[in-house]
């Protein structure tokens, strides 16, 4: 360097800054970080920057609580609910919330993941500016990617999720999801199953390839394992059907042949599957004896997506028709399974569609983010339900964002 001159493009100050230090302590250590020493990592880093009393709070299975991490230097405390909480709303909203207290400020971070909702970081500085929210936002970002990372090979943060025992079959089911939600710039997916320690044969599951969204959603039947191993495989067949990069038609009958040489022909699956192109809009879907989806535009209901529908997968039905349509920037597709409708109330009385829609239509009305509104769904119907779900009752929501 001459003169003040950089030369051959290198930078002229290479030296480590306060804020690189602080994300380099987590990036130096993420590799060979065991999964229980995530916690005091947190602690460490937080205790730098001035911060006392970190939290990493989990999202409980059921998407009722957010559950405290264990770990030294973390602190502990009762779960909090998501809907009568700080760290709920910042959670549920997926933006910072700070809450005066009379030590200083409480900062709740959402702890984001492709647009999935691991948790919430909170954590409480004697004040904050703009430096600090600069630094916590880059910091819980790093604390998402390694909780999604060691999750992996660690049972330490399923643990942590789970409010009550959880069925065999449930566990099954769980393990063959992908994230509950993805939050892209052209498209999002949410999605939620109940009861949630409880399911059994119900699935979905989705892929963003290129410019393409392929989403599935199936009810296996029958109840307990056999309807999660029926799942199991209809899930397996689709995957690798659709990594073949084939038609729908084409995935159908893959998965029909799998469902049918393994189970015989008197079991099935009913699915729905859909290819949502991010780019246009247009969006193509086969109905196997599944409940057909619905259409929200401008926050109400607009229409049922009925189409001509095949027998369900392992039955050897007729080659599908696709049904297509063209959507408009922030529609949302809900996709559901029968137990959702099917249930009945403690008068007797079939839930069914009508109730279904009402709901939909007083929720969209809220303006909430694709995320919040199909967990306050689900969570609604239930409540609506008498709070009983004799059925598996799944909820998968798609928006194009364009």
């Amino acid at each position: 360097m001459e003169g003040g001159t950089v030369t051959h493009g290198r930078p002229g100050d290479r030296s480590e800054s306060f804020g690189e230090a602080l994300l380099g302590a987590v990036l130096d250590r993420a590799h060979e970080l065991p999964p229980h020493l995530v916690g005091p990592l947190v602690a460490d880093v937080v205790e730098r920057l001035g911060g006392r009393s970190p939290q990493v709070l989990l999202q409980d299975y059921g998407q009722l609580l957010l559950v405290p991490l264990p770990g030294d230097g973390l602190a502990g405390g009762e779960s909090q609910v998501i809907d009568d909480s700080a760290a709920g709303r910042c959670f549920l909203d997926a933006v910072p919330v700070e809450v005066p207290e009379d030590d200083g400020v409480r900062i709740h971070l959402p702890l984001l993941d492709g647009g999935d909702q691991v948790g919430v970081m909170a954590v409480t500085l004697d004040g904050v500016d703009d430096h600090d929210r600069r630094l916590l936002h880059r910091i819980s970002g790093l604390v998402a990617d390694l909780l999604v990372t060691k999750h992996g090979y660690s049972d330490l943060f399923f643990r942590v999720r789970r409010d009550e025992a959880m069925t065999v079959a449930a566990e099954i089911q769980w393990s063959l999801l992908p994230p509950l939600a993805m939050i892209m710039p052209r498209v999002a997916v949410a999605g939620i199953l109940e009861p949630a320690y409880h399911v059994a044969g119900d699935s979905f599951d989705y892929a963003l390839n290129d410019d393409i969204l392929h989403v599935v959603m199936i009810d296996a039947m029958g109840h307990g394992l056999n309807a999660a191993t029926m799942a199991t495989v209809a899930i397996g067949a689709y995957r690798h059907a659709r990594r073949q990069d084939i038609g729908l038609s084409e995935i159908y009958d893959f998965m029909d042949r799998a469902v049918a040489r393994q189970f015989g022909p008197e079991h099935f699956v009913t699915a729905q599957m859909m290819q949502l192109d991010t780019t246009t809009g247009r969006v193509q879907w086969v109905n196997a004896g599944h409940p057909p989806p619905i259409l929200v535009r401008d926050h109400r209901v607009a229409q049922r997506l009925v189409a001509p529908t095949t027998l369900p997968v392992g039955l050897g039905g007729s080659v599908p028709r696709i049904g297509e349509l063209g959507l408009a920037r922030g529609d949302r597709v809900l996709c559901f399974t029968d137990g959702l409708v099917e249930e009945h109330n403690s008068r007797g009385e079939e839930f069914g569609e009508d109730q279904l829609i009402d709901c939909v239509n007083h929720l969209e009305r809220t303006g909430r983010g694709i995320r919040a509104v199909t967990r306050a769904l689900s969570h609604t119907l239930k409540r609506a339900r008498g709070g009983r779900t004799s059925d598996d009752a799944t909820l998968l929501m798609v928006e194009w964002r364009r």
